[in-house]
C-alpha cells in the first residue's frame, strides 16, 4: 500500500504499533550488548587472557556478525523481515546464555562461540529491522531510523547501568547474563505481534522487464532481474554512503568492544569506573540519536553527518592524547555524540538512493559490518604491541575521513527537491493528487 492510499499514516494504529515494536526490538539488543561489554574486564580476568587474546575472543563476535549480515539480505528478500527478526533475536538470546556459561566454566572457546551466535543474531536481525524501519519511514514520511538506533543506545545505557551495578556488587557474570536473556525473551514475544509478514520480499518478474517498477509501500518490493545486483555494487554514491557507515560503525564498535578496557588499561580506572565511562558513552549516543530528527529536519543529512564526524574526531583525539583521566572520560561524551547519527543516517540515505531498497540497505550494512569484522582483532593486535590508546589512532583516521565524504548522505534531500520541482512545474499534466504524498 503506498502513501497515496493513506490519508494520515501517522495516525494509523497498525503503523504506530509496528513502529513501537521496532523500537522495542532495537532496545533489546542494546541491553544485551552493553551487559556483555560492561562485564568484559571481569570475563577477561576470569579467562586469564591478554589484550591480544581477548581480541581473538572478540573475533567470534565479528565473524558471527559478518555471517549474519551476509545471509540477512537474501533471507529478507526471500522470506521477509519478520522471520529474520525472529531468528536474529533468538540467536542474540542464545548467544548471551552461552557467553554466561563460558564465563562460569571458564572456557574461552565457549565464550567465543557465544559471541559468534550473538554476532550472527545482531548482524542478521539488525539488517531486517533496518529494512522494516526504512519501510516505515517511507510510509510515514518521517525519520524513524535515528530514533530506532536511539532505542538501541537507550538499551545500552540501561543495560550498562545494570552491568556497572552488577560489577560493583560482584554479581557473577553468568547470573547477570542469564537474567538479561530471560528479560530479552519476554520482549521478543511481546514485540513480534505487531510486525507484519511479507515486508522486504523481492518479487522477481518471470521475464526480464515484465514486472512493475519498485513501489514505496509495504509488502513485496518488486525488483529487476538478476542484472540489478551488479548495478547496486557499481553505484558510486552508494559506496560513498557505505564508507560513511564504515567509519562511524568503527567508531561505535571500537567503544563497544574496547572502551571499558581502554579506560582501565589506558587511563588507570578500576573496572566499575570503566563501566561508568561506557555508560556515559551510551548516554551520549542516546541523546544524539533521539535529537537526530530535530537536527535532520533543520540542517539536512550532510551537515548532521559532518558535525557528527567532527565531534567524534575531537572526542577520540582527547581520549588518545590526554593523560588526564577526567579529561579523557569527558571526551568520551563527544565520541559518543559523534558516533550516534552516522550509521542510522547513512542507512536512511542508502534506502533513498535508488530502487531495490532491501539490496541497498543490505549492501551498506555489509560495508559497515566490515568494521565489526576487522576492528576487534586489529585493535587488539595493535593494543598488544602499542597500547590501546595508540590503537585508537586508526579509528580517528577513519572518523576524520567521514568529514570529507559527508555530502554523499544528501540523497533524500535531492529526491524530495526534484519531486517538488516536478510537482510545481507540471501540475496540468498529471491527474489530480497523483503526486500527493510521494515525497520521502
Amino acid at each position: 500500500m503506498s502513501r497515496t492510499q493513506r490519508s494520515s499514516p501517522l495516525e494509523d494504529r497498525a503503523v504506530r504499533r509496528r513502529r513501537q515494536a521496532l523500537f522495542l526490538l532495537f532496545f533489546l539488543p542494546g541491553i544485551a550488548m552493553s551487559s556483555w561489554v560492561t562485564r568484559t574486564p571481569d570475563v577477561r580476568d576470569q579467562l586469564a587472557l591478554s589484550i591480544g587474546q581477548m581480541g581473538l575472543v572478540l573475533f567470534g563476535l565479528s565473524v558471527g556478525s559478518m555471517i549474519g549480515i551476509l545471509c540477512s539480505g537474501r533471507f529478507v528478500s526471500r522470506f521477509g523481515t519478520r522471520p529474520v527478526i525472529v531468528l536474529g533475536t533468538s540467536l542474540i538470546i542464545a548467544g548471551t546464555v552461552v557467553i554466561g556459561v563460558g564465563s562460569a566454566v571458564p572456557s574461552a572457546p565457549l565464550v567465543t562461540a557465544g559471541l559468534c551466535l550473538f554476532g550472527a543474531g545482531m548482524g542478521g536481525g539488525e539488517v531486517a529491522i533496518n529494512v522494516d524501519g526504512a519501510d516505515v519511514e517511507r510510509i510515514t514520511g518521517t525519520a524513524v531510523l535515528p530514533t530506532l538506533h536511539g532505542c538501541f543506545s537507550l538499551g545500552t545505557v540501561i543495560g550498562g547501568s545494570a552491568g556497572m551495578a552488577a560489577t560493583a556488587t560482584a554479581v557473577p557474570a553468568h547470573w547477570h547474563l542469564a537474567v538479561v536473556a530471560l528479560v530479552a525473551t519476554g520482549m521478543l514475544v511481546h514485540a513480534l505481534r505487531a510486525i507484519p509478514a511479507g515486508i522486504g520480499i523481492s518479487a522477481a518478474p518471470s521475464t526480464p522487464g515484465a514486472g512493475p517498477g519498485p513501489g514505496p509501500g509495504p509488502g513485496p518490493v518488486p525488483v529487476p532481474g538478476q542484472r540489478s545486483k551488479p548495478q547496486v555494487w557499481k553505484d558510486r554514491k552508494l559506496l560513498l554512503i557505505g564508507a560513511i557507515v564504515l567509519a562511524m560503525a568503527l567508531a561505535e564498535g571500537a567503544a563497544n568492544d574496547w572502551l571499558p578496557l581502554l579506560m582501565v588499561d589506558g587511563h588507570g580506572l578500576d573496572a566499575a569506573m570503566g563501566s561508568l565511562v561506557f555508560v556515559g558513552f551510551a548516554a551520549a549516543m542516546t541523546l544524539g540519536r533521539f535529537s537526530g530528527r530535530f537536527f535532520l529536519s533543520r540542517f539536512g543529512r550532510a551537515a548532521v553527518v559532518r558535525a557528527s564526524a567532527v565531534s567524534g574526531a575531537v572526542g577520540l583525539l582527547l581520549v588518545i592524547f590526554s593523560d588526564n583521566a577526567v579529561v579523557a572520560a569527558t571526551a568520551v561524551l563527544f565520541w559518543g555524540l559523534g558516533a550516534s547519527l552516522g550509521f542510522p543516517v547513512a542507512l536512511s540515505a542508502a534506502g533513498d538512493s535508488g530502487p531495490d531498497q532491501t539490496a541497498r540497505v543490505s549492501l551498506v550494512a555489509i560495508i559497515g559490518y566490515v568494521a565489526f569484522l576487522v576492528g576487534p582483532p586489529a585493535l587488539g593486535f595493535l593494543g598488544d604491541h602499542y597500547g590501546l590508546r595508540s590503537a585508537m589512532l586508526v579509528v580517528l583516521v577513519f572518523v576524520a575521513s567521514a568529514i570529507l565524504i559527508a555530502p554523499a548522505a544528501d540523497t533524500r534531500d535531492r529526491t524530495a527537491a526534484a519531486a517538488d520541482v516536478a510537482q510545481r512545474t507540471q501540475p496540468s499534466t498529471n491527474p489530480a493528487g497523483q503526486h500527493q504524498g510521494d515525497r520521502s
